[in-house]
Protein backbone atom coordinates (compact mmCIF):
# COMPACT_ATOMS: atom_id res chain seq x y z
CA UNK A 1 0.00 0.00 0.00
CA UNK A 2 1.42 3.79 -1.00
CA UNK A 3 2.52 5.61 1.63
CA UNK A 4 0.66 8.91 0.68
CA UNK A 5 -2.99 9.03 -1.06
CA UNK A 6 -2.68 9.27 -4.66
CA UNK A 7 -5.13 12.39 -6.87
CA UNK A 8 -8.36 10.25 -7.58
CA UNK A 9 -10.58 10.85 -10.67
CA UNK A 10 -12.14 13.08 -11.99
CA UNK A 11 -8.65 14.90 -12.28
CA UNK A 12 -8.86 19.26 -12.56
CA UNK A 13 -9.14 19.64 -16.53
CA UNK A 14 -6.02 20.60 -16.73
CA UNK A 15 -3.83 17.27 -14.85
CA UNK A 16 -6.14 15.62 -16.93
CA UNK A 17 -4.93 16.99 -20.19
CA UNK A 18 -1.54 16.44 -19.04
CA UNK A 19 -2.31 12.62 -17.86
CA UNK A 20 -3.55 12.32 -21.36
CA UNK A 21 -1.02 13.70 -23.33
CA UNK A 22 1.77 11.24 -21.45
CA UNK A 23 -0.76 8.36 -20.79
CA UNK A 24 -1.65 8.27 -24.62
CA UNK A 25 -5.26 6.98 -23.70
CA UNK A 26 -4.41 4.52 -21.11
CA UNK A 27 -4.67 5.58 -17.26
CA UNK A 28 -1.73 7.74 -14.99
CA UNK A 29 0.40 6.03 -13.71
CA UNK A 30 0.08 5.46 -9.87
CA UNK A 31 3.37 7.39 -9.34
CA UNK A 32 1.87 10.76 -11.69
CA UNK A 33 -0.95 10.16 -9.92
CA UNK A 34 0.91 10.50 -6.13
CA UNK A 35 3.08 13.32 -7.33
CA UNK A 36 0.05 14.58 -8.75
CA UNK A 37 -1.55 15.40 -5.56
CA UNK A 38 1.06 18.30 -4.94
CA UNK A 39 0.29 20.76 -7.96
CA UNK A 40 3.95 22.29 -7.01
CA UNK A 41 5.55 18.93 -7.41
CA UNK A 42 3.66 17.71 -10.48
CA UNK A 43 4.80 21.17 -11.99
CA UNK A 44 8.34 20.80 -11.13
CA UNK A 45 8.71 16.71 -11.88
CA UNK A 46 7.21 17.58 -15.38
CA UNK A 47 9.45 20.12 -15.95
CA UNK A 48 12.23 17.57 -15.75
CA UNK A 49 10.99 15.68 -18.29
CA UNK A 50 14.03 13.88 -20.75
CA UNK A 51 11.56 11.50 -22.42
CA UNK A 52 11.68 13.53 -25.81
CA UNK A 53 14.17 11.66 -27.73
CA UNK A 54 16.21 14.58 -28.84
CA UNK A 55 19.47 13.77 -27.74
CA UNK A 56 19.81 10.14 -27.00
CA UNK A 57 17.86 7.03 -29.23
CA UNK A 58 15.21 5.18 -27.78
CA UNK A 59 17.10 2.67 -26.78
CA UNK A 60 20.30 4.29 -25.13
CA UNK A 61 17.51 6.14 -22.75
CA UNK A 62 15.66 3.09 -22.00
CA UNK A 63 19.05 1.69 -21.22
CA UNK A 64 20.03 4.14 -18.88
CA UNK A 65 16.65 4.19 -17.16
CA UNK A 66 16.31 0.57 -16.64
CA UNK A 67 19.49 0.26 -15.45
CA UNK A 68 19.38 2.90 -12.56
CA UNK A 69 16.20 1.86 -11.64
CA UNK A 70 17.41 -1.69 -11.43
CA UNK A 71 20.56 -0.76 -9.51
CA UNK A 72 18.23 1.19 -7.18
CA UNK A 73 15.93 -2.28 -6.66
CA UNK A 74 13.10 0.12 -7.82
CA UNK A 75 10.69 -2.71 -9.82
CA UNK A 76 7.72 0.02 -9.97
CA UNK A 77 9.72 2.16 -12.46
CA UNK A 78 11.14 -0.43 -14.14
CA UNK A 79 8.61 -2.68 -14.34
CA UNK A 80 6.73 0.10 -16.27
CA UNK A 81 9.67 1.15 -18.68
CA UNK A 82 10.08 -2.50 -19.54
CA UNK A 83 7.11 -3.26 -20.42
CA UNK A 84 6.07 0.35 -21.87
CA UNK A 85 9.53 0.50 -24.26
CA UNK A 86 11.84 -2.27 -24.14
CA UNK A 87 10.30 -3.60 -27.33
CA UNK A 88 10.37 -0.17 -29.10
CA UNK A 89 13.65 0.04 -28.10
CA UNK A 90 14.44 -3.20 -29.26
CA UNK A 91 15.69 -4.39 -26.27
CA UNK A 92 15.78 -8.61 -26.23
CA UNK A 93 14.76 -10.75 -23.39
CA UNK A 94 18.19 -11.13 -22.42
CA UNK A 95 19.59 -7.71 -22.66
CA UNK A 96 16.42 -6.99 -20.00
CA UNK A 97 17.64 -9.58 -17.72
CA UNK A 98 20.93 -8.05 -18.16
CA UNK A 99 19.96 -4.64 -16.83
CA UNK A 100 19.25 -6.35 -13.74
CA UNK A 101 22.86 -8.10 -13.19
CA UNK A 102 25.90 -6.97 -11.68
CA UNK A 103 28.02 -6.94 -13.21
CA UNK A 104 26.20 -5.95 -16.13
CA UNK A 105 25.87 -8.74 -18.86
CA UNK A 106 28.18 -8.29 -21.45
CA UNK A 107 26.50 -11.01 -23.98
CA UNK A 108 25.13 -8.57 -26.67
CA UNK A 109 26.08 -4.90 -25.78
CA UNK A 110 27.72 -3.02 -27.94
CA UNK A 111 31.03 -0.67 -26.69
CA UNK A 112 28.75 2.43 -26.47
CA UNK A 113 25.89 0.48 -24.82
CA UNK A 114 28.24 -0.93 -22.34
CA UNK A 115 30.08 2.11 -21.71
CA UNK A 116 26.25 3.76 -20.73
CA UNK A 117 26.29 0.34 -18.11
CA UNK A 118 29.80 0.75 -16.76
CA UNK A 119 28.49 5.19 -16.14
CA UNK A 120 25.70 4.45 -14.77
CA UNK A 121 26.75 1.75 -11.98
CA UNK A 122 29.38 4.31 -11.27
CA UNK A 123 27.45 6.83 -10.77
CA UNK A 124 25.20 4.46 -8.48
CA UNK A 125 28.26 3.46 -6.61
CA UNK A 126 30.14 7.05 -6.62
CA UNK A 127 28.28 9.54 -7.66
CA UNK A 128 31.27 10.33 -9.85
CA UNK A 129 32.86 9.33 -13.12
CA UNK A 130 36.50 7.97 -13.16
CA UNK A 131 38.59 9.44 -15.78
CA UNK A 132 37.99 6.56 -17.88
CA UNK A 133 34.78 5.92 -17.31
CA UNK A 134 34.34 9.67 -18.92
CA UNK A 135 36.44 8.94 -21.63
CA UNK A 136 34.54 5.53 -22.00
CA UNK A 137 31.23 7.87 -22.71
CA UNK A 138 33.26 10.60 -24.71
CA UNK A 139 34.39 8.18 -27.53
CA UNK A 140 30.82 7.25 -27.96
CA UNK A 141 28.44 10.39 -26.99
CA UNK A 142 29.06 13.98 -27.67
CA UNK A 143 28.94 16.32 -24.91
CA UNK A 144 25.19 17.09 -24.98
CA UNK A 145 24.63 13.41 -24.75
CA UNK A 146 26.70 13.18 -21.80
CA UNK A 147 25.13 15.98 -20.01
CA UNK A 148 21.81 14.16 -20.78
CA UNK A 149 23.26 10.98 -19.87
CA UNK A 150 23.80 12.22 -16.18
CA UNK A 151 20.29 13.84 -15.80
CA UNK A 152 18.65 11.14 -17.08
CA UNK A 153 20.51 8.90 -14.27
CA UNK A 154 19.66 11.79 -11.76
CA UNK A 155 16.27 12.54 -12.63
CA UNK A 156 15.30 8.32 -12.63
CA UNK A 157 17.40 8.11 -9.31
CA UNK A 158 14.87 10.74 -8.06
CA UNK A 159 11.93 8.81 -9.21
CA UNK A 160 13.13 5.66 -7.62
CA UNK A 161 13.37 7.13 -3.99
CA UNK A 162 9.85 8.59 -5.02
CA UNK A 163 8.73 5.23 -5.73
CA UNK A 164 10.27 3.26 -3.05
CA UNK A 165 10.33 5.74 -0.87
CA UNK A 166 5.96 5.99 -0.53
CA UNK A 167 5.98 2.12 -1.81
CA UNK A 168 4.34 2.43 -4.73
CA UNK A 169 2.48 -0.73 -5.11
CA UNK A 170 3.46 -1.92 -9.30
CA UNK A 171 1.42 -1.34 -11.71
CA UNK A 172 -0.72 -4.37 -12.66
CA UNK A 173 0.73 -4.62 -16.40
CA UNK A 174 4.18 -3.69 -15.35
CA UNK A 175 6.94 -6.28 -15.60
CA UNK A 176 8.22 -8.02 -12.81
CA UNK A 177 11.92 -8.46 -11.82
CA UNK A 178 11.42 -12.04 -11.60
CA UNK A 179 9.83 -12.31 -15.24
CA UNK A 180 13.71 -11.83 -16.21
CA UNK A 181 16.16 -13.62 -14.07
CA UNK A 182 19.53 -12.74 -14.77
CA UNK A 183 21.40 -15.62 -16.53
CA UNK A 184 24.18 -17.26 -14.47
Amino acid sequence: MSRMTPLEPPYPPDVQQQFDAVMRGRPPLLLFRTIAASARHWRKFRGASLLDGEVLSLRERELVIDRVTAKLGCEYEWGVHVTAFAKAASLTEGEIAGTLETPPWRGSWSESELALIVAVDALHERADLSDAEFRGLAAHFRPDQILEILLLAGFYRTVAYLANGLRLPLEQTAARFADYQPSP
